[in-house]
C-alpha cells in the first residue's frame, strides 16, 4: 500500500509541475509550435538520466523514491502522449516541418538531455 502512495504523489507532483511549466511557456511563445512540451519532455528525460544513474549506481535507495521520483513524477511530468497529439494536430494543419522538428527535437536532443543528465550524475 505504501508503494502507492509514494507513486500517487508523485504522479500529482509531476502532472501539476508539467500543467505549470508548460503553460507558463506556451504563453510566452507567440507560435503554434508547441515548446512547452517540448521543455516538459527534456527536462523530464534530464531528469529521469540523473535519476537513473543515482539510483542504479551511485545511492541505493528503495524502490519507493524510485516510484515516487521516477515513475510517478516523471511518469505524470513528462508528455510523450501530447507530443504525439500535438505532431499530429500541425501534421493536419500540414506543417510538416513544424512536425519533423517537434518529433526529431524531443528525441535526438531528449536523448542528449538523458545522457546528460547521467554523465552529471556519474560525477557526483
Amino acid at each position: 500500500m505504501l508503494k502507492w502512495i509514494y507513486l500517487i504523489i508523485g504522479g500529482i507532483a509531476g502532472t501539476a509541475s508539467r500543467y505549470g511549466l508548460a503553460g507558463i511557456i506556451s504563453e510566452k511563445m507567440p507560435t503554434t509550435f508547441p515548446w512547452g512540451t517540448i521543455t516538459v519532455n527534456l527536462i523530464g528525460c534530464f531528469i529521469v538520466g540523473f535519476l537513473d544513474v543515482l539510483f542504479e549506481k551511485k545511492f541505493l535507495l528503495s524502490i519507493n523514491y524510485r516510484l515516487l521520483l521516477m515513475t510517478g513524477f516523471c511518469g505524470a511530468f513528462t508528455t510523450f502522449s501530447t507530443l504525439m497529439l500535438e505532431t499530429s494536430n500541425l501534421l493536419k494543419e500540414k506543417e510538416f516541418i513544424g512536425a519533423l522538428g517537434n518529433v526529431l527535437l524531443s528525441f535526438l536532443v531528449g536523448f542528449a538531455a538523458f545522457k546528460l543528465g547521467a554523465i552529471i550524475a556519474e560525477q557526483i
